[in-house]
């Protein structure tokens, strides 16, 4: 991981590009906003993003944030999703459950039949 290539990756032009094209596709209102404000730096920063756009810088390639064999559209928009519509919080725990503490000389089933009644 290198910080050099995370801030390269969040200010290359065409991976921005990429980025407000999917958060344009998933709804935002504010596209370019939402890339600017909440999308780029978290997702420059993911280990398989900024591992792939290290590799292609290493590699020579001219266009690493555009080029969808570096990062993919589907890596792009699993990490828009997530950002944009993150999951809902665990609950918190709740309060500890009370078990009753019944006696064993109190049975609170009665599992006999009723006497058939006679006719």
């Amino acid at each position: 991981m290198s910080y050099n290539t995370i801030h390269q990756c969040a200010n290359d032009e065409a991976f921005q590009n990429r980025l407000v094209a999917c958060a344009a596709q998933e709804g935002e209102e504010s596209p370019e906003y939402s890339m600017s404000v909440k999308l780029r730096w978290p997702i420059s920063s993911l280990s398989d993003i900024e591992e792939a756009y290290e590799y292609a810088v290493n590699s020579d390639n001219p266009n690493p944030g555009g080029d969808e064999t570096v990062i993919t559209d589907a890596q792009i928009l699993s990490a828009v999703q997530y950002i944009l519509n993150p999951p809902p919080p665990d609950p918190p725990p709740g309060p500890p459950i009370n078990i009753i503490d019944i006696p064993e000389s109190e049975d609170i089933l009665d599992n006999t039949l009723p006497e058939p009644e006679a006719e």
